[in-house]
């Protein structure tokens, strides 16, 4: 797939490296609409980028908000050929550590957002590129 015809949804797209790729994917023509829980700074970086970035908040735990996103995504792209999953957290951190056993409510966060996530938005992305002509689901993790 050429750049410029990219139609991507990136999750995560609000900074960091989702942030970079969204840049990237606008400075060489393509289309993309960043989905992130961060409703302020999400919004921000797709005005900053121009008419052809969008912005849809979204939790990528909740199957519901990433159904909805995904289908408002392709709607406003006319189309969805690219999934980029950047949206994460940091999960480092000892079983065992200086102050105790690490909360079993933090290693679910984590996974619920950088597994689970990218699981619910993959299969979401893969519903509507199915319908693609002359084109494969492309998925990329960062």
């Amino acid at each position: 797939m050429k750049i410029q015809d990219a139609r991507a949804v990136v999750t995560g797209g609000a900074s960091g490296l989702g942030n970079a790729v969204v840049r990237h994917i606008s400075a060489h023509g393509g289309k993309a609409v960043i989905l992130d829980v961060q409703e302020g700074p999400g919004r921000a970086a797709a005005a900053a980028l121009g008419a052809s970035v969008g912005f849809v908040r979204c939790d990528v735990t909740s199957e519901a908000e990433v159904n909805a996103a995904m289908e408002s995504a392709h709607t406003r792209l006319a189309g969805l050929n690219l999934l980029v999953n950047c949206a994460g957290v940091v999960g480092a951190g000892r079983v065992l550590g200086k102050n105790g056993p690490m909360a079993g409510e933090f290693f679910t966060k984590v996974i619920h957002i950088n597994l689970i996530g990218t699981f619910l938005c993959d299969k979401a992305a893969a519903a509507l590129m199915q319908h693609n002509r002359r084109a494969r689901p492309a998925n990329v993790a960062c």
